[in-house]
């Protein structure tokens, strides 16, 4: 049996998990640990939690929305190829739909390999539909943006002094930014320590920007 296809790839899941801890480090870090008492800690987690719940809700949806639009776009390409009055016409609409790295590369014999392939199709869907995966997808970006709130804010519901559960909670952060760049740069062949602790700093300059706006 091979390997089962990812729902997310590493980077898709690192970049919902960053967002989630922005969202919710925006809200801690707000928090005056000198004068906050229980209830300014109980309006934190109920702000923090549904926030990313929202904010997960709308990831998820763009998500569906940017892969029936680019599905869409895709049936475009199809009937314009296949619509085309000369395989010049073809070759250039292929050439265009293409990231422009791979259309430089693409030969003549390449192109027309590919138009035949798009002119044997017979089972064009009249129109962009949405698959089974792609709701699994939705609801794994929901999770992660989700989830990523609790680790934050869980020193919240565990300590009574709040200045121990703000050092508690920057700890967390400070080590999940770093955990974030170290897979990324895993992935992408960068430097892991290097990468995570420049994760660090650019999550804190970050939040400090959506604090200063009002985020």
């Amino acid at each position: 049996m091979g390997e089962r296809e990812r729902l997310l790839d590493p980077v898709a899941r690192m970049s919902e998990v960053l967002f989630g801890l922005i969202m919710v480090l925006t809200f801690t870090g707000t928090l005056d640990v000198a004068s906050a008492g229980n209830e300014d800690v109980r309006t934190l987690l109920i702000g923090t939690i549904g926030c990313n719940f929202a904010w997960g809700v709308v990831d998820a949806v763009m998500y569906l929305i940017s892969e029936l639009t680019e599905r869409g776009r895709n049936l475009v390409t199809v009937r314009a190829v296949q619509a085309a009055a000369t395989p010049e016409q073809a070759h250039q609409v292929i050439a265009d739909a293409l990231p422009p790295v791979v259309a430089s590369i693409m030969t003549n014999s390449e192109l027309e390999s590919l138009r035949r392939g798009l002119l044997a199709m017979r089972a064009v869907p009249a129109r962009p539909s949405l698959e089974r995966n792609d709701w699994f997808r939705a609801v794994a970006i929901f999770l992660l943006v989700f989830l990523s709130t609790f680790p934050v804010v869980i020193p919240f519901m565990i300590f009574d002094e709040v200045q121990l559960a703000m050092r508690a909670s920057n700890a967390v952060a400070i080590a999940l930014l770093f955990a974030v760049g170290y897979v990324l740069a895993r992935y992408a062949g960068f430097r892991p320590i290097l990468t995570g602790t420049s994760m660090v700093v650019l999550g804190v300059v970050l939040v400090a920007i959506a604090i200063a706006l009002g985020g």
